[in-house]
């Protein structure tokens, strides 16, 4: 009987997005978030592409560990079906579901990382041949490499915010944007992970909540946390940040990443572009907080990235209440990219990287190489 769930005994660990039992793959549906806490069941494949595609799950690295592990699941069925058979056909269809998984969200790189992380696993063991390779010892590996990728991802989150305590004073007035907390980042958060150490610190931080149009993920889900985490956070529209900037009211801002290039230019929920310029105009600080699984170095900078555009529905009809005419032309980008000039910080589970990022880049790799 297969089980996996993160102990949430331990207080800093928020709402666990997803969770593994009896051989069921059950994901919080953040599409009814705050209104109700809800599984969906994303164990058969075609739900689990279902899941990713219509934001059931969302966030880089949650989107890459329910993939990691709705692809172990997939692997178990397929072992079954097809190794007796030989490896090349197995091989052949994981490959298949592998590629379909990665299509779901082209901007996230955590989901290629972690998928790739069980197909390149699963498929060195197969092809070392031996006695041990039969379906139970394949499906038992792959479910062993997604365990290890969400227990990796978790130390990660706690490593970052720990490396970033120095960033926040005492009573810190902090922005950030779209949802980078525990349902976005597999239990405690890349830019909430941050703000989250701070509260357990005692630094009493105050925090401006961007709504985060189209899809209100930071109205939402990010006040949903830290609301639940206790922490004090306040609402505003999108376009309020430029004026509280100007009032004085936000002393650094903080934000999570879907991809970053070798660079340093970074990817993100589409409107981080613009509060970077904002930030840089006012003298505001402004952070990206990102595991290493989110770097993508075969990237040499942000124009690489592939941005992914969305139905143009979530803005002419968001929530079936007409925002515009039916029939209205629409321009829908889920992501922007800002450029690594703009960036005062990325914090890392390795540090708190600075520029020349071309540089600490490449030796936080070396670093993480070494822990290997």
């Amino acid at each position: 009987m297969l089980s996996y769930k993160v102990d949430c005994a331990d207080p800093s660990i928020g709402l666990m997005p997803f969770a593994i039992v009896d051989r069921r793959l059950l994901v919080i549906d953040q599409r009814h978030l705050p209104a109700a806490v809800l599984d969906f069941d994303a164990t058969i494949f075609d739900d689990l592409l279902l899941s990713i595609e219509d934001m059931v799950v969302r966030g880089a690295p949650t989107i890459g560990l329910v993939a990691a592990w709705g692809l172990a699941l997939e692997v178990e069925r397929l072992a079954k079906a097809y190794l007796p058979d030989g490896p090349a056909l197995f091989l052949e269809m994981l490959h298949v579901r592998a590629d379909r998984l990665k299509d779901t969200r082209p901007t996230a790189v955590n989901l290629m990382h972690d998928v790739d992380m069980v197909v390149n696993g699963v498929r060195d063991f197969v092809e070392s041949g031996g006695d041990r390779v039969d379906a139970d010892n394949v499906s038992r590996l792959a479910f062993e490499i997604a365990e290890d990728l969400t227990s990796a991802n978790l130390d990660s989150n706690k490593r970052m915010a720990e490396h970033a305590r120095d960033l926040v004073p005492d009573g810190a007035r902090i922005l950030t944007h779209c949802n980078a907390g525990a349902l976005a980042a597999g239990g405690f958060g890349t830019a909430l992970g941050v703000i989250k150490q701070a509260a357990l610190d005692g630094k009493r931080p105050q925090v401006w909540v961007d709504e985060t149009r189209p899809r209100n993920q930071g109205a939402r889900l990010t006040m949903f946390e830290l609301m639940r985490d206790g922490i004090d956070c306040t609402l505003i529209a999108d376009n309020m940040a430029a004026c509280l900037m100007a009032q004085g009211q936000i002393d650094l801002i903080i934000t999570g990443a879907d991809r970053i290039a070798a660079n340093g230019d970074v990817a993100n929920k589409i409107g981080t572009y613009g509060l970077a310029c904002l930030a840089s105009v006012h003298g505001i600080p402004f952070y990206v907080a990102a595991p290493l699984s989110t770097f993508d170095l075969s990237l040499d900078d942000g124009a690489m990235i592939p941005i992914e555009h969305r139905n143009i529905q979530e803005l002419i009809d968001p929530e079936d209440a007409m925002a515009a005419p039916s029939h209205a032309r629409a321009y829908n980008p889920a992501f922007d990219v800002t450029p690594s000039r703009l960036i005062s910080g990325i914090i890392c589970d390795k540090g708190v990287l600075r520029p020349d990022y071309q540089v600490s880049i490449t030796q936080a790799f070396k670093l993480a190489k070494g822990d290997a």
